[in-house]
């Protein structure tokens, strides 16, 4: 029987809904149980429902998420997961509702997950004391307090024993929580621990997830996908047999808990009971009614950041935008923004107006639910003109009109570039990419619309300059393939042809390694003259005197004739000549009058991130007649030109401007006047979020269908899975559900990297807590200072606050006020320090509890604590390595295998070169590149060595640590922290100590970024396989030769088992195999052997 839903909207938004005659449920979520109601999630908010089911009582309202109900084991308390202050933290209500209770006030998210069996304390999962991405388990007193840390080194769900000696607990985070059929490294088991010391014992398990244990007498009940579907198992802990309690052919099960005499249990889209005493499950119907503000049409302002897509008018009156699925016209200084599109759920995205100034041209799926390819009327008025792209159907970009306005170029998905004459209205193929990858075809058209540039990559994965003759129908090839060449732009005298292009791209061009970090390039830019019968532009001058004569009648604007571009190919290798524009890393290049480029320069050596502003981008101006390049805007993050050349469209931080294409002043002006800030402030769309989640469920499946790496969605029929999960949309009430609801779907597909998120949600205020970078404990009555943490107070990003100058407080100490306040407990120690981050406040610490020789002295918090922690790990073991070791091996620590890897690559291994042997510690590692760059450096080996007169003999290779190496890594290594170890073993480098890593090698090079609402969906569309024609790695991990659990007992106790194991391996192999440095020979003596002596 399916259970009865109906759901009334109060208020604003009346709608109802019925599941008896179609069927269609509610996401009823994370639900727990006492003698006589349920308690659950639904719309951010909690919901009470008697056991026997009726209608639901809403007993929370607040503005942000509430989540995750337990009811105290009296049945009296539900301590929850609030977002009441903008930050996720634990509360506690009356079972029957009230004013909640804030139990925790950390700035790290704290989730509620139980109670002591005693009900005097709530259990909680945070990673507020954690050095990487992993979570604890806490308890905080029901009525308030300082929070203690669970005796066990990682940890995310636990139940205690009845007695309260022990903990069923799970271990192990996991990135992607609806991964079906998921059998990677972090796979969930679950552990008993006992809690006087930390031993285990482990529920028996093949690999399967475990997860949600729930602690009854002498039964541990558990949720595990061992025998398909998630569904509900037993583990009596005296028989230590493991039985399925619930067989399931259905839905996943996503949460249970136990209450008197059952267990309470999500199914997908159902609440359900499964009765202790009679072994049996029934549904729990549920009726909800109320004002779900999330569901109710409104407007909304549109944020500068939300800006996806911008373009300018032709003589520059009006900026061109698109954002949240509209194009928007917006005026340089005097009149209104205009909404052109004016469409409830439809996506219309990349808008370009036509020279003529007539018409905007974009992409829409407002016809068939497929792009096709827009025409609208430059004032937003009738209807708009619609052709249709080819099939079958694919993601399009850009359009870029031709000068007559006549024609549009595009490029798709499948690496094509097309145009389409308006008149015609079939698209024309021109060519495709050899490879996919972040850069585009980049289609530039001739000035009398007959010819279509663009760059193509090569073999070689360079680009080379393409041209397209409309008229014959023909691509035709430029330039040669020994230089990167691309931003390929007609001159506007139809004569000439700009493009740059650079001999030392080198490894930059290789955008997946690791190797084309940091690596400084430079372009050059050239002009190809296109006829054979054309002076060089370049031609020698000469200053001349030149007789008088009489003034020379200009020629009749009417009089003149239309542009034609001829190109003769013949020997046009000959006609390239470079342009006297110093080199510099140009990465964009416009043609604006006759003579005129505009270049977009960013730095030689691209930073490994950027400013919160976004890109620092410098933008150049070259005038051919004078031969000279000006700069003309400093701090540019986009830029687009005027199809006459006279205005541009600039953005700096989150601002746009229109000024004049030309040297700007030092400062834009202000907003109102010419050249200043665009007013965006009335920017704002009609937003009806039902309608737009059910066209965002649907383009979701279009997206996978488009980018996805397998044509065939690893064996998903699209169009029944896109069916079977259609059935939830009506009830959805918030967008939070709907993300639910994509991880549950797309989690079909068996893929990493399937990553949810975002979205328009309600906004909260942000309420910053502030922390000082230490441990405490309780002590005579006062918090005390257990660990000061260290961090490196030159860096911006690792400030330690009692560590700076003048502060110095250490180990040992007191906190005894803040900011004039007492602090004592039981009150919780961060509720001080709320609102506090990044500012100065005045402490009061000392040696003594009482206050005696105590001062005063003034800290800036932070926000977070992760980066000292982290740091102080990796201190912490070097440091161990260095003295296990005798100082003979180093140790490096890789925190992901982007710019952080990079950096700390280069930090750790060089300044530990000339050591016998290397740890490569890659425990949490959250991916980026491919490591090629650290592998080929591991792996170099020690050819020869120099002798000078002075000083110690040198290596050669000089830097380099030629002894063995090994390499840890852990569950929490994924991706590039997947590459990074099996790369390790198939270059022979040394083995691998710890645990299996995550086991996701289908990663993504790049996504559509199309919902609607800014919302994030994955489209995995790099797959990994090796040279046997296997695909590796993906969804298996890669397994290391030394298997090494973080044993908590071991833990507790000080050790670090899967470090000291390595470091036992390395000095074993160091020892049957030590480095071989060669032995320098005795001077020669030439004069003996010729016989002179």
């Amino acid at each position: 029987m399916k259970p009865l839903v109906c759901l009334l909207l109060a208020g604003l938004a009346q709608i109802g809904w019925g599941a008896t005659s179609d069927g269609r449920p509610l996401l009823l979520r994370h639900p727990t149980m006492n003698r006589t109601h349920i308690v659950f999630s639904f719309a951010n908010d909690l919901w009470s429902v008697s056991r026997d089911g009726g209608e639901a009582v809403r007993l929370t309202t607040g503005v942000g998420m509430e989540t995750d109900p337990v009811f105290s084991p009296d049945g009296s308390l539900i301590a929850f997961t609030g977002e009441y202050d903008g930050n996720v933290d634990v509360f506690v209500i009356p079972a029957s509702g009230g004013t909640p209770k804030r139990l925790t006030f950390h700035p790290a998210a704290d989730r509620a997950v139980g109670w002591t069996p005693d009900g005097k304390q709530v259990i909680f999962c945070s990673g507020r004391t954690s050095y990487s991405n992993f979570n604890r388990l806490f308890t905080v007193p029901a009525e308030g307090g300082f929070e203690t840390q669970l005796p066990l080194d990682r940890a995310v769900e636990g139940s205690y024993s009845p007695d309260g000696t022990k903990i069923a607990y799970v271990p192990t985070d996991q990135w992607q929580r609806a991964w079906k059929r998921y059998r990677g490294g972090q796979t969930k088991p679950i552990w008993i621990a006992t809690l006087s010391d930390s031993s285990i014992v482990k529920i028996p398990r093949n690999n399967s997830n475990d997860f949600n244990p729930m602690w009854v007498g002498d039964t541990i009940y558990f949720l595990s996908d061992r025998n398909g579907p998630v569904s509900l198992f037993a583990y009596d802990s005296k028989s230590k047999q493991v039985t399925e309690v619930i067989k399931n052919d259905g839905l996943d099960f996503k949460a249970a808990a136990a209450g008197p005499d059952g267990i309470v249990y999500e199914q997908f889209g159902s609440l359900n009971i499964y009765d202790l005493k009679t072994r049996k499950e029934h549904p729990v119907n549920v009726r909800i009614s109320g004002d779900l503000s999330e569901i109710r049409p409104h407007f909304r302002k549109i944020a500068p950041n939300e800006i996806r897509g911008a373009g300018i008018s032709p003589t520059g009156a009006r900026a061109l935008f698109a954002a949240h699925g509209e194009i928007f016209t917006v005026p340089a200084e005097k009149g209104d923004i205009r909404n052109l599109t004016n469409t409830v759920a439809v996506n219309e995205r990349d808008p370009a107006w036509s020279p003529d100034g007539k018409r905007i041209a974009y992409f829409s799926d407002a016809s068939s639910g497929e792009y096709d390819l827009e025409l609208r009327e430059q004032g937003g008025l009738g209807e708009p003109q619609r052709i249709s792209l080819p099939n079958p159907p694919t993601f399009p970009y850009s359009p870029r009109w031709s000068p007559d306005s006549g024609k549009i170029a595009y490029t798709d998905k499948r690496l094509n570039v097309w145009y389409v004459g308006l008149e015609k209205r079939t698209p024309v193929r021109i060519d495709s990419d050899t490879y996919a990858g972040p850069v585009s075809l980049n289609p530039s058209w001739s000035p009398d619309s007959k010819w279509i540039a663009y760059t193509k990559k090569l073999k070689s994965h360079l680009h080379a300059v393409f041209v397209y003759s409309l008229e014959q129908g023909k691509t035709f090839q430029l330039t040669d393939g020994m230089s990167d060449a691309q931003h390929a732009a007609f001159d506007k005298d139809g004569k000439h042809l700009y493009f740059t292009a650079s001999t030392d791209t080198a490894l930059s061009t290789g955008w997946l390694d690791m190797s084309s970090m940091q690596r400084p390039v430079t372009r050059s830019v050239y002009v190809a003259v296109l006829a054979k019968d054309l002076p060089s532009p370049l031609a020698p001058e000469s200053d001349e005197e030149k007789p008088v004569a009489q003034e020379e009648k200009k020629p009749d604007e009417k009089a003149k004739k239309d542009v034609v571009t001829r190109i003769d190919l013949e020997n046009i290798g000959q006609r390239i000549l470079a342009l006297p524009i110093p080199a510099r890393n140009y990465i964009s290049m416009s043609a604006g009058k006759s003579g005129v480029l505009f270049l977009v320069e960013a730095p030689a050596v691209m930073p490994m991130g950027f400013s919160p502003e976004g890109p620092q981008w410098t933008l150049h101006m070259f005038d051919l007649k004078t031969r000279k390049t000006d700069k003309i805007r400093e701090n540019i993050a986009g830029f687009v030109l005027s199809a006459n050349g006279e205005k541009m469209l600039y953005r700096q931080g989150q601002q746009y401007f229109i000024a004049a294409a030309a040297k700007q002043p030092p400062t834009p002006p202000p907003p109102g006047e010419s050249g200043g800030p665009l007013k965006l402030e009335t920017m704002e769309a009609y937003v009806d979020p039902v309608a737009e989640w059910k066209h965002m469920y649907h383009q979701v499946w279009r997206d996978e269908r488009d980018f996805f790496y397998d044509p065939g969605l690893h064996g998903v029929n699209r169009q029944a899975m896109e069916k079977k999960y259609e059935r939830y949309l009506d009830n959805i009430t918030s967008r939070d559900d709907l993300n639910y609801l994509f991880e549950e779907m797309l989690g079909e597909m068996t893929v990493g990297h399937m990553f949810v998120g975002g979205g328009d949600k309600p906004e909260i205020k942000k309420v910053k807590g502030g922390l000082l970078g230490a441990d405490y404990t309780v002590e005579n009555g006062r918090y005390r200072f257990a660990r000061v943490y260290n961090g490196e107070n030159w860096n911006p990003r690792l400030k330690a606050p009692l560590t700076q100058p003048g502060v110095n407080v250490v180990a040992g100490e007191y906190l005894l006020a803040v900011q004039g306040r007492e602090v004592r407990p039981p009150e919780n120690l961060f509720s001080f320090f709320e609102e506090t981050a990044g500012k100065s406040i005045v402490i009061r610490a000392g040696p003594d509890p009482n206050g005696a020789n105590s001062r005063e002295v003034t800290v800036v918090p932070v926000e977070s604590e992760t980066a000292l922690r982290n740091l102080a790990w990796i201190e912490d073991n070097r440091r161990k390595v260095d003295q296990m070791t005798g100082g003979r091996v180093a140790y490096v620590y890789l925190p992901d295998t982007g710019g952080g890897g990079y950096t700390n690559f280069n930090r750790y291994f060089f300044s530990q070169a000339g050591k016998e042997a290397v740890i490569i510690d890659e425990r949490f590692n959250g991916g980026g590149s491919i490591a090629d760059y650290i592998i080929d450096y591991l792996r170099r080996p020690l050819m020869a060595r120099f002798t000078m007169r002075e000083g110690e003999d040198i290596t050669t290779p000089i830097e380099g640590i030629f002894g063995p190496k090994v390499m840890i890594t852990n569950e929490m290594a994924g991706s590039g922290g997947d590459a990074m170890p099996w790369l390790f073993r198939k270059s022979g480098i040394g083995p691998l100590v710890g645990m299996r890593t995550w086991g996701g090698l289908v990663g993504h090079y790049t996504s559509p970024g199309d919902l609607i609402d800014g919302g994030n969906v994955g489209v995995p569309n790099l797959a990994f396989y090796n040279l046997e024609g296997a695909w590796d790695v993906e969804n298996h991990g890669v397994s290391p030769d030394f298997e090494v659990e973080m044993n908590p007992k071991l833990v507790r106790e000080g050790h670090d088992p899967q470090l000291e194991k390595a470091v036992e391996v390395v000095l074993d192999r160091l020892k049957k195999n030590p480095v071989n440095y060669g032995q320098r020979p005795s001077y020669p003596d030439y004069q003996k052997k010729n016989g002179t002596h």
